[in-house]
C-alpha cells in the first residue's frame, strides 16, 4: 500500500532535467524560456496598470528577474508519453521555488537601495499574480505539446543495435514520446531470432549490416544498448558510420544496479552517470534547509511554552538531568548528538548498547510515558534541526549499537546516511515507528530507500501533515 503510494507520488515529481537535447528546437525554447519570460511579461502588465514607466530601477528589476527565474525555476515538464493533468506536487514546488527567487530578489534590492525607488503595490501585486500566470500557462503548453503532431513534421528515424532489455524498453520510450519524432524501425542483434527475449519484434539483421541498411533506409540515429566494452563488432561498426551523418548514441544497462537518485552529470567536459547519490543536490538542497530552519523555528517560537511545562515535567518527576542525550548516526554515516526530553530513570549512550524500550518498560516514568505517547519527548530535536545535524523529514536516525548490529544483517543499510537522518519519515508515517527486530528493521529500510529514491518537497509536506495526525490519534506508542 505503502509503496502505491509513493509510486503515484513519484510520477508527479519532477526527477530529471525536462530540458534534453533530444527535444526539437522549438520545444526546447519553449520549455526552458516559458517561466523567465512570463515573469517579466508579469512584472510589466503590473507595472502598466499602475502606469510605471519602464526605465532605471524598473528596467534593472526586470533584468534581474529574467536571470534569476532561469536559475531558479525549472524548466516546464512537458509530458513524456501519456497524458497526465499538472499535478499539486509540481505546483507547491513551483511555488517553493518562486518564493526562493522573491527572496533573492528582495534582498538585492533592498541591500542596493533600489527599492526606495519603487512602488510597493506595483511589487505585491506582481508577487501573487505570476505563480498563477505559471500555473495556467503550464496547462496550456501541455494541452499544446499533447496534441497530435501534424503530417508535416519529418519523422526521424532510428534502429538500435541490441534486443537487451534495455533495447526494448528504449523503443517503447521512444514511440510513446511524440515530441521526439522518432520511428524505431527494428533491431540488430547477432543472436538468431529463437534466442531473442520478445517474439514478433522486427530484427533487421546482424550488427555487420549495420551501415547498408543506415544508408538505404536513410536511418538518422543509431542507439547500442549493447554493454560498453571493446567489443570488435562495435569498434568496426563505428568506423563503418564514419561515412555518414547519422548519430550515435550508447544506452547504458544502469537498471542492472540498485539506484538511487540515478543522473547525468559532467566533470570537466566529461560524462559521469550517478548511479547512488543525495536527492539534496544544487538549489534541492538549499531549499531543503530553509524550509527545515523555518519549519523549525516556526514550531520552536509556537511551542516555546509546552517546551517550558515538558522541561520542568521532567525534572520534577525523576531525578535526573531533563534532556536525554544520544550519540547516532547522521549525514555520511558521521557521529552526531541528538536531543531529546529524558523519558527514562535509566539512560545509554547507544554506542555499546542499547535496549529498544518495550510496552510496560520498567524504565520508563510516569510522566516520561506520557511524553512519549505523545511525542513531546521530540520537541529539544527541533534544535539538531537548526544546528543542521538532523532534518525535519528523513530516515529516523538509530543508536550507534543499533547500526552496527544491522549494517551487517540488512544489504544498503548505510545508505539511508545518504541524507540527514529526519525527526519523521517515510517509515513513520507508515507504520514502523518502532520495533528493532530484523523484518521490522528490513522493512523500515526498504521504506527509507523508497524516500531517497522519490524525494520531492511535496511528499516531505505530506509526511509532516501524517505525522501530525499519527501523533494526534496514535495509541500504540510506549
Amino acid at each position: 500500500m505503502a509503496d502505491g503510494i509513493l509510486h503515484s507520488r513519484l510520477q508527479s515529481t519532477r526527477c530529471f532535467p525536462p530540458v534534453t537535447a533530444s527535444d526539437p528546437s522549438w520545444v526546447f525554447a519553449l520549455k526552458s524560456l516559458l517561466y523567465p519570460v512570463l515573469a517579466v511579461i508579469c512584472l510589466l502588465g503590473c507595472m502598466l496598470v499602475y502606469r510605471e514607466p519602464l526605465y532605471g530601477p524598473y528596467f534593472l528589476l526586470a533584468v534581474l528577474v529574467f536571470f534569476t527565474a532561469a536559475e531558479f525555476l525549472d524548466a516546464v515538464d512537458a509530458p513524456r508519453g501519456l497524458v497526465r493533468p499538472i499535478s499539486r506536487g509540481s505546483m507547491f514546488d513551483l511555488l517553493l521555488r518562486w518564493i526562493l527567487v522573491v527572496g533573492f530578489l528582495w534582498l538585492v534590492l533592498h541591500l542596493s537601495g533600489i527599492s526606495q525607488h519603487m512602488r510597493w503595490k506595483v511589487l505585491l501585486t506582481w508577487v501573487f499574480v505570476t505563480p498563477s500566470a505559471f500555473w495556467l500557462s503550464e496547462i496550456l503548453v501541455h494541452k499544446f505539446l499533447q496534441r497530435p503532431a501534424n503530417g508535416r513534421r519529418q519523422l526521424r528515424k532510428a534502429v538500435i543495435l541490441g534486443m537487451t532489455e534495455v533495447g526494448l524498453r528504449l523503443k517503447q520510450q521512444l514511440e510513446a514520446d511524440s515530441l521526439l519524432h522518432i520511428q524505431v524501425s527494428g533491431f540488430f542483434d547477432e543472436r538468431s531470432p529463437q534466442r531473442l527475449p520478445i517474439e514478433g519484434s522486427i530484427l533487421l539483421g546482424k550488427t555487420g549490416e549495420v551501415p547498408s541498411y543506415v544508408q538505404r533506409e536513410n536511418i538518422t540515429v543509431v542507439y547500442i544498448t549493447l554493454p560498453m566494452t571493446p567489443n570488435p563488432r562495435i569498434i568496426q561498426l563505428l568506423q563503418a558510420l564514419q561515412d555518414s551523418t547519422v548519430s550515435i548514441y550508447f544506452v547504458p544497462d544502469l537498471f542492472t544496479f540498485d539506484l538511487i537518485q540515478a543522473r547525468v552529470d559532467v566533470v570537466g567536459g566529461m560524462p559521469i552517470v550517478a548511479v547512488r547519490e543525495s536527492p539534496f543536490y544544487g538549489d534541492r538542497a538549499i531549499v531543503k534547509r530553509l524550509c527545515d530552519i523555518t519549519i523549525s523555528l516556526v514550531i520552536l517560537l509556537l511551542a516555546s511554552p509546552l517546551l517550558i511545562f515538558t522541561a520542568l515535567g521532567v525534572y520534577l518527576s525523576s531525578p535526573g538531568p531533563v534532556l536525554f542525550k544520544q550519540r547516532r548516526y547522521g549525514l555520511d554515516g558521521r557521529e552526531i548528538l541528538i536531543y531529546k526530553f529524558r523519558s527514562m530513570s535509566v539512560t545509554e549512550d547507544g554506542v555499546s548498547n542499547y535496549t529498544q524500550v518495550t510496552r510496560n518498560d520498567e524504565r520508563v516514568t510516569r510522566f516520561g510515558a506520557f511524553i512519549r505517547r505523545t511525542s513531546l519527548d521530540e520537541l529539544p530535536q527541533l534544535f539538531n534541526v537548526m544546528t543542521g545535524s538532523l532534518s525535519i523529514v528523513g530516515p529516523r536516525p538509530h543508536a550507534i549499537a543499533v547500526n552496527e548490529q544491522y549494517r551487517r544483517l540488512i544489504p544498503g543499510y548505510m545508505i539511508r546516511h545518504k541524507v540527514k537522518p529526519g525527526i519523521t519519515g517515510w517509515a513513520q508515517v507508515n507504520g514502523y515507528r518502532g520495533g528493532d527486530d530484523l523484518e521490522s528493521m528490513q522493512r523500515r529500510v526498504h521504506l527509507d530507500l523508497e524516500y531517497l529514491r522519490h524525494w520531492s518537497l511535496m511528499l516531505d509536506l505530506s509526511i509532516m501533515l501524517k505525522t501530525a495526525a499519527l501523533v494526534w490519534r496514535d495509541r500504540r506508542a510506549y
